[in-house]
């Protein structure tokens, strides 16, 4: 049994040193996004706040009444932007969506505005109020909203398939999301309290655990959550996979799979391959 120091749970958790090549995944995201964004209509940089990063892209889809997917962009809550990820749009648009890829703040903020992990939840609750108020204006129909994310963001989808929108805001329906997807989710913050590259600017409490770690709370009363990893990462990125599917049961997990060959960074790109198991969980999922 290796010892659960803090020097194994940085090598658990660091995916960069698990993946030499990750800056190879990252430049092919950035190209293929700066295509996307050159070929595709879209609508830039909207405010859905007047919080720190509280931006969002728009990509129309071909037809109007367009089921809507709201992409949430991985980094450790602390790095990399929507601008990077505008490479998933074109297959999601070729599934017929509507997509909107959204930025958010990251931690730990400032001495002056500090930013914690439920922070950066709660900003992910607020676009998405703003996609359901606003979206109709650019093709999509707000009733069929499907919510993927890839690390972080897939901890945060599941954040939002957990809550209380009427605490969000009155006008919003209980069911505002009630699909989602997360790719290489996390959804027990305590071990990240023990990695010390990542907690030095998470700066996670008890109260954040215990409040943004969805494996601990009951499971949602409506909605299914797709969640997938890749094959190839760390046992501790495994674990979380299954982890969210014994919390909530299959009837809110009816998806929990480990895609064979894939990295931390592969995987996410293998949601743009025609064909793929993710492509095809993706398509399904919008379709429900």
């Amino acid at each position: 049994m290796p010892l659960k120091d803090a020097a194994w749970h940085d090598r658990m958790y660091n995916n960069r040193a698990l993946v030499p090549d990750f800056a190879d995944h990252f430049a092919h995201w950035m190209s293929a996004s700066a295509q996307a964004r050159q070929a595709l209509p879209c609508t830039l940089d909207v405010s859905y706040g007047d919080g720190p990063k509280e931006t969002l892209d728009i990509f129309p889809a071909e037809q109007k009444d367009a089921p809507v997917v709201i992409f949430i962009h991985g980094g450790y809550w602390r790095s990399l932007d929507k601008s990077d990820h505008s490479f998933v749009v074109p297959a999601l648009r070729e599934m017929g969506a509507c997509t909107v890829v959204v930025n958010y703040a990251f931690c730990p903020g400032t001495e002056d505005q500090p930013v914690t992990v439920p922070d950066i939840a709660l900003q992910m609750t607020q676009a998405s109020a703003w996609v359901w108020r606003h979206i109709a204006q650019y093709g999509g129909n707000r009733d069929n909203i499907t919510v993927m994310g890839h690390s972080a963001g897939g901890h945060l989808v599941a954040m939002l398939l957990g809550c209380d929108w009427k605490r969000v805001g009155r006008d919003l329906p209980a069911g505002l999301v009630r699909k989602a997807l997360s790719i290489s989710g996390l959804f027990d913050l305590e071990p990240l309290r023990k990695t010390p590259f990542l907690n030095a600017d998470l700066c996670l409490t008890p109260a954040h655990v215990r409040m943004a770690s969805p494996a601990k709370w009951q499971r949602p009363s409506k909605g299914v959550l797709y969640t997938v990893v890749g094959g190839d990462e760390s046992p501790e990125f495994l674990r979380h996979n299954r982890l969210i599917h014994q919390a909530w049961g299959p009837k809110t997990v009816p998806v929990c799979e480990d895609l064979p060959g894939l990295n931390h960074f592969s995987v996410v790109t293998e949601l743009t391959q025609s064909g793929s198991r993710l492509n095809a969980l993706a398509r399904e999922l919008i379709g429900r």
